[in-house]
């Protein structure tokens, strides 16, 4: 699709449901948005008629689908009740800030968590043995998924290393009982 260029595309909607992206001049799916949501391209849906913005209910309308399709859902029953309930209250204006505000620290923290771990296993010498163990299953898993990019493929030794691969077991153990517990 399209990168992250900092310009806003523009999503026309029309009556028969269909969505035009006008940057590309090709009509997409709610998927191709949803996509474009991931790779951070911002992007502005407005009703082809009468130029309304509407891309909040579209947004919207990509969780419902979400939710819908996959297999574990990600907006829990209770959650959805309380944002329900938020709705008249006279709380209603402060809560788009405040889960704003959340998701911004959620995403920082998980940024500051992925550094932290990766610089653990780079200071690890244990961790290009996790590299090479990893790309393995990526190779393994390629056989066996269709579509898996063909990575270079180490080739597997047994020359005693049980040792080392126990040893990076109960450290990545370790690491996983600190996340639980980070998470909590």
């Amino acid at each position: 699709m399209t990168e992250a260029t900092g310009e806003t595309v523009i999503i026309k909607k029309y009556a028969n449901r269909r969505l035009y992206n006008t940057k590309s001049s090709s009509y997409i799916t709610l998927d191709h948005l949803s996509k474009m949501t991931r790779e951070g391209v911002d992007f502005k849906v407005l009703d082809a008629k009468t130029g309304a913005d509407i891309t909040h209910s579209i947004l919207t309308q990509i969780i419902m689908e979400e939710e819908s399709h996959g297999g574990e859902q990600m907006l829990p029953v209770n959650f959805l009740r309380q944002l329900i309930s938020m709705y008249g209250n006279s709380m209603q204006s402060l809560v788009p800030h405040y889960l704003e505000a959340s998701m911004d620290n959620f995403r920082s923290n998980q940024t500051k968590l992925r550094e932290a771990f990766e610089a653990s296993l780079g200071a690890n010498p244990l961790a290009k043995l996790a590299q090479q163990n990893l790309a393995m299953f990526k190779a393994a898993a390629s056989a066996f998924v269709p579509g898996l990019q063909e990575e270079s493929r180490p080739t597997p030794r047994d020359d005693g290393r049980d040792d080392e691969i126990a040893a990076l077991r109960a450290q990545m153990a370790a690491m996983q009982d600190k996340l639980d517990k980070l998470s909590k």
